[in-house]
């Protein structure tokens, strides 16, 4: 079905699915570990799908901000200072909306280290995704091979067959007992103190602006303008709903939320073309944090690895050969730099170095 610019159909379903493995883990840790309400969660990222759908009427993923999250669930943070880490960020970021800043770095930023940064991405959800097989290899291998036959399929496309595939595995473990039904739970109005806004950012928010600069805009505009041409989608609007839906999700119970080019290149390998990929997976997200909130923790920690594992793996891939189109000549030692430090450090550092290699050599070699 297709109303204006929106789709919605079984290959916009399996886009939007595309990403779920970045957010499956993480929304996991939020729940079971900094014990983050699910319906919160859930509601605050499927609204703000469903919003961004209509906003760019693009597939343009929602994603956790991997710094703050792994910070947050490695040190058992508690609610409420995750709540004023990402107030703080939807502050910071629509600050950066409101000036030229990140047009500037976006400017001057030389494609072999954006390509680098796509490329290091690549590599890391490729590494993650194998070990999400966790020893069950034949099923990780029957998944790639499902991904390759039904990729471009539209009437049983590849994610949507993986997902239920998934589903049938916990059900024949006997797996899906715990998934109960207690009568719909609307999200709890949530607070923090502002002091924790200081100790959030100084504990992971800081190390998460650089990651979010490259990953979650820059990198995320250019994959944007390589799918869609004709679309006009840059930074400056990529700052602005990071930071309209980060200000608003934490009196709601919402985790620091960003976009990404990693679940952009997901859900686009998987299908989604328009923004009605998002809107599918927000409603799918809002009435699994509405209907099963108190057991939906429980279901993504059983659900089969290999599965979404082999759905990271080939966007890995899909990242690291992204447009094909080589770098020659100098352009290769910058992309290497950024490559290589990105994956030794971090995305930041890796940033960093590319551009210190991109403009050493150009001052080096005159041009």
């Amino acid at each position: 079905m297709k109303i204006g610019s929106f789709e919605f159909s079984m290959r916009e379903l399996s886009g939007s699915m595309g990403d779920f493995g970045t957010l499956l883990p993480l929304a996991v840790g939020y729940i079971s570990v900094c014990g983050l309400n699910p319906a919160g969660l859930l509601v605050m990222i499927g609204l703000a799908n469903i919003f961004t759908g209509l906003a760019y009427r693009l597939p343009i993923p929602i994603e956790p901000m991997k710094a703050i999250a792994v910070v947050a669930i490695a040190q058992h943070w508690n609610p409420s200072l995750v709540y004023a880490t990402g107030f703080c960020m939807g502050i910071l970021w629509l600050l950066l909306s409101a000036t030229t800043i990140m047009d500037r770095v976006a400017g001057f930023t030389p494609t072999s280290v954006t390509r680098g940064i796509q490329v290091a991405l690549g590599v890391m959800l490729a590494v993650q995704a194998l070990s999400m097989f966790n020893g069950s290899w034949l099923l990780g291998l029957a998944c790639i091979a499902i991904i390759l036959l039904l990729r471009s399929n539209p009437y049983l496309p590849a994610a949507v067959v993986l997902i239920a595939l998934g589903i049938l595995i916990m059900f024949i473990k006997g797996q899906l007992g715990g998934v109960t039904f207690a009568g719909p739970v609307l999200p709890a109005v949530t607070a923090f103190h502002p002091l924790e806004m200081w100790e959030g950012m100084v504990g992971a928010g800081f190390a998460q602006i650089p990651l979010t600069a490259t990953n979650a805009i820059i990198v995320t505009a250019a994959m944007i303008k390589t799918y869609w041409p004709q679309r006009d989608v840059g930074v400056r609007q990529l700052s602005l709903s990071t930071g309209l839906m980060n200000l608003v999700s934490p009196f709601f119970g919402g985790m620091p939320m960003c976009h990404g080019a990693g679940g952009l290149a997901g859900q686009y390998y998987f299908g989604a073309r328009t923004g009605g990929a998002n809107i599918i997976e927000g409603t799918i997200e809002v009435g699994l944090g509405i209907l099963l909130a108190t057991s939906i923790a429980n279901l993504f920690t059983l659900f089969p690895g290999p599965v979404i594992g082999s759905m990271m793996l080939l966007v890995g891939i899909q990242l690291v050969g992204f447009d094909r189109k080589p770098a020659f000549n100098r352009d290769l030692i910058p992309l290497a730099v950024t490559v290589a430090v990105s994956l030794l450090t971090n995305m930041a550092f890796g940033f960093l170095s590319g551009m210190i290699a991109h403009f050493g050599l150009k001052k080096l070699l005159g041009g």
